[in-house]
């Protein structure tokens, strides 16, 4: 007796529906420098139309993480994908660069369809909301690997800047403004502890939480805001020195990142209003300042450093587009992040 692929647990005719179903929404995601469609063995994208005096790409890669666990458990799978590309497009655009091109990888051990094109679905809104092409990617079954019903989701970006305008950091001095943009929630970052705080009960993750006016399902599946268009728009008007994207290690560990050698930053914790789950997840954790804005990005999900005499204007600028913006600190003399109140 013969033992198919499909006996194995592996179904490519699954997989080809699948494929099909994505396809709507990937080629939403195109523009005139994408060559070919879905099917080939890689994705084709033309750079030649970008006027660069030196054009340099910049590449960036990241998961969603346990997050996950919450779209499995309320079974709501459109957005997730958004969250994946938040991780990738948000490094990049930190660096100057403007996102070109995304690839997703998608495994899971039993391949439903209609579960793998609401993922792709948010994975192309992502790319919609950042500018990027979706210009292919993988599915993978893997039988035996994940538990029925769950799967991963990762992501790579590519993006391109001119050498000669690349963001690194290098002229930040102390003295210097930093200007936080809000955040849309938790965003992708420290579920492993959101998860032990808030369980994985879907009867109680579902009811309406009173401090934050929805469930609490509601809140840890809001998808990452995606900071791309705001920030290539406000380096096109102004000299920002640099940008952190807060993600894991919150504050903390990615301020300092865009610090050169012998600079810090002092970041006032009451220079803008925590939202209300930050304020539940303290409670909830019981961890001092240090520690948890070590953990969440606290209400803020990037961090430009500009010239003092230009932040009334940067933050003007970004609250025209949409951001909530605000001055959250300076840079010192010194190294690491200290946070007053």
């Amino acid at each position: 007796m013969a033992i198919s692929y499909k006996d194995a647990g592996v179904d490519v005719t699954a997989g080809y529906k699948a494929v099909e179903l994505m396809k709507k929404h990937t080629a939403s995601t195109f523009n005139e420098n994408v060559l070919g469609d879905l099917g080939s063995f890689g994705g084709f994208y033309s750079i030649a139309g970008e006027k660069m005096s030196e054009p340099v790409l910049v590449a960036g890669t990241d998961g969603v993480g346990t997050k996950l666990k919450y779209a499995f458990i309320a079974d709501k799978h459109d957005t997730i994908g958004i969250d994946c590309v938040a991780m990738c497009v948000n490094d990049v655009v930190c660096q100057g660069a403007k996102p070109l091109l995304f690839l997703d990888y998608f495994a899971v051990g039993k391949l439903f369809p209609t579960v793998a094109e609401r993922v792709v679905s948010g994975v192309a809104e992502g790319c919609r909301q950042s500018g990027c092409a979706l210009i292919g990617g993988e599915t993978a079954e893997m039988p035996g690997f994940y538990s029925e019903g769950e799967y991963d989701l990762a992501g790579f970006c590519v993006g391109i800047a001119d050498k000669k305008k690349i963001i690194n950091g290098n002229s930040i001095k102390a003295g210097d403004t930093l200007i936080g943009l809000g955040s849309s929630g938790i965003h992708s970052n420290g579920f492993s502890l959101v998860r032990k705080l808030f369980g994985e009960n879907k009867k109680e993750l579902e009811k309406v939480h009173p401090k934050l006016g929805h469930s609490l399902l509601q809140e840890a599946l809001t998808p990452t805001r995606i900071y791309v268009k705001t920030v290539l728009s406000l380096i096109e008007k102004f000299e920002i020195k640099g940008i952190a994207h807060i993600t894991g290690g919150g504050f903390i560990e990615n301020i300092p990142r865009i610090f050169p050698k012998g600079i810090g930053a002092e970041i006032n914790i009451n220079s803008y209003e925590l939202p209300a789950v930050f304020g539940l997840l303290k409670e909830l954790s019981g961890l001092d300042n240090g520690k948890i804005y070590n953990t969440f990005n606290m209400g803020i999900g990037m961090v430009l450093c500009v010239d003092s005499a230009i932040a009334a204007d940067v933050v003007k600028a970004a609250e025209a587009l949409g951001e909530k913006a605000c001055v959250i600190g300076k840079t010192v003399s010194g190294e690491g992040v200290t946070l007053v109140e």
